[in-house]
C-alpha cells in the first residue's frame, strides 16, 4: 500500500502543471467557451464510445483562472442545453431535452506551452426530473485536453459525465463526447 501511495504522489508532483502560467487562458483573465457534445448510452464513469445516441449537448461556459492547490485550474459557471430526438436503447432521448445550470472547476493535469490535459468536477440542476437521473441534482464529471491556437483561440475535445452521484434512486447518467471552442480576454 505504501508502494502505490508513494507511487501516486510521485506521478502528480512528477507530471503536475504547476501555476507558473494558466494553460487554459495564458494571461487573460477571462474566458468564454462553446462546447457541443454527442451522447453516449453508457452508465460507467468514462463511458466507451460504442453506443452513440440521437442526444447532444450544447452548453456556454465563462470562466476566470484560479488554481486547485497551486495547480492551474479555471473555475466556470455553464448554462446549458441537452436535446433529445427518437428513441434507441430502449430510452425516449425526446424526454430529456432539458435545461441545466452548474458551477465547475477544470485542473491542468499536465500541460506544454500551448495544450493541456485537464480534468474537473462540478455541481448543477437540471430544469425537470427524469426517470433516467431520477433527480434535479446533478454532478459532473469532465476530461479535457486542449489546444491555444493563439494567446485569444483555442479549442478543446472533452468527455463529459453528469450524473446525481446516487442521490436518487435511478442512476443511468448522460455521458458526451464533444468540442469545445474558446476565447480568452
Amino acid at each position: 500500500m505504501k508502494k502505490l501511495v508513494v507511487f501516486i504522489f510521485s506521478l502528480f508532483t512528477t507530471f503536475s502543471a504547476y501555476a507558473a502560467g494558466n494553460p487554459f487562458m495564458g494571461n487573460n483573465k477571462n474566458q468564454i467557451a462553446l462546447n457541443i457534445g454527442q451522447g453516449v448510452n453508457s452508465g460507467f464513469l468514462i463511458p466507451p464510445p460504442t453506443q452513440l445516441v440521437p442526444f447532444y449537448l450544447t452548453h456556454i461556459q465563462y470562466s476566470q483562472p484560479t488554481t486547485f492547490f497551486k495547480i492551474p485550474a479555471r473555475q466556470s459557471i455553464n448554462i446549458g442545453q441537452t436535446l433529445g430526438f427518437g428513441q434507441k436503447y430502449g430510452w425516449n432521448w425526446d424526454k430529456y431535452t432539458i435545461p441545466m445550470i452548474f458551477l465547475s472547476e477544470d485542473i491542468a493535469i499536465t500541460h506544454g506551452t500551448n495544450w493541456y490535459f485537464s480534468t474537473g468536477i462540478g455541481v448543477g440542476l437540471q430544469a425537470q426530473q427524469n426517470e433516467r437521473l431520477g433527480a434535479k441534482l446533478l454532478f459532473q464529471f469532465k476530461l479535457i485536453g486542449g489546444y491555444r491556437i493563439t494567446d485569444n483561440w483555442g479549442i478543446e475535445v472533452f468527455m463529459q459525465h453528469f450524473s446525481n452521484a446516487n442521490t436518487a434512486t435511478a442512476n443511468y447518467s448522460y455521458a458526451f463526447y464533444g468540442l469545445g471552442m474558446t476565447y480568452s480576454f
